[in-house]
């Protein structure tokens, strides 16, 4: 059995003049959460696309589960779960309906796990989908991705627009998912916050290129956010620290964001004669920002 679930090599993809997708490589072991990130457009939901088989790869190749999804449909698409920000459910039927209408689909359903679910998620069985609001479509809808236990879950978006508490119980519902069960997910999203409360993996994606490619551990760990403070003013340029990707502030105190090993920047630091006054680990957010305005200053 292949170690990987999904394996993409050189995948590009142009959608006439524009390009979606630039030389994609990555591999996903089985068991963890992928946390895909980037700003709208940036190719997210492209990706996805092609690992659901909707789309065939121009250069390059896709792998799920060893196979490729353009040519395997029925082999790889039963053993996924999908969930994205475009909930489209038949308005007249009641949740008993559509669940018992999408359980059609996949021998595997679980009956306990679906009741389990549905007391999770406080939902009405007997409720129409036409009255259900934004949250309560969007549980449904993961119930009807996470009931019959699919290897891998590709979540595209799936709590955008909605409240705190809902994507809470989302996020719950994925983590209990994976620590339970050792199954894959794939989460998308521009709301680099919540991925951070759960991926092991994250992709950083801008323009269609992946921009940053790591464990979540080695981002935070290579990754620090400095206040340095000089005794005289510094003309008003940024102080020259290796790895540097951003820098605020000024002519005396600078706020800076570098991915450098912090004992190398400590002594870059007291070589410039200046001193560290604050050392935090940036959030997924800011590495992003300060990733992207740095290689676009090259």
């Amino acid at each position: 059995m292949n170690e990987y679930v999904i394996e993409i090599q050189g995948l590009s993809r142009r959608f006439g003049q524009n390009i979606a997708l630039q030389d994609i490589a990555f591999k996903i072991p089985r068991g963890v959460v992928l946390g895909l990130v980037g700003e709208n457009g940036a190719g997210k939901t492209t990706l996805i696309k092609h690992l659901l088989g909707l789309l065939k790869a121009q250069t390059g190749t896709v792998r799920v589960f060893d196979r490729n999804p353009v040519a395997n449909p029925v082999e790889v698409l039963g053993r996924i779960g999908y969930l994205s920000e475009n909930r489209e459910m038949p308005q007249w039927m009641q949740i008993d309906e559509y669940i018992r209408y999408t359980k059609a689909f996949y021998p595997g359903w679980n009956q306990d796990y679906e009741q389990e679910l549905i007391d999770s998620f406080d939902l009405d069985r007997k409720q129409l989908i036409k009255h259900l609001s934004r949250g309560q479509r969007a549980k449904v809808g993961l119930l009807a991705a996470l009931a019959y236990r699919p290897d891998l879950l590709l979540f595209d978006e799936p709590s955008s627009g909605l409240d705190p508490v809902v994507r809470r119980d989302m996020l719950t519902a994925i983590v209990r998912t994976i620590t339970e069960e050792g199954r894959t997910v794939v989460l998308s999203s521009h709301l680099l916050d919540e991925v951070e409360r759960v991926a092991d993996i994250v992709i950083m994606l801008h323009s269609g290129r992946i921009v940053l490619s790591d464990s979540l551990d080695n981002i935070r760990q290579q990754h620090h956010q400095l206040v340095v403070r000089f005794d005289e003013k510094q003309n008003g340029k940024p102080p020259q620290l290796p790895g540097l990707m951003s820098c605020e502030g000024g002519p005396v105190e600078f706020s800076c964001i570098c991915r450098e090993n912090l004992d190398v920047l400590k002594t870059a630091v007291t070589q410039l004669n200046g001193n560290i006054v604050d050392c935090s680990s940036p959030s997924l957010d800011e590495i992003f920002v300060a990733k992207v305005k740095a290689d676009a200053a090259y």
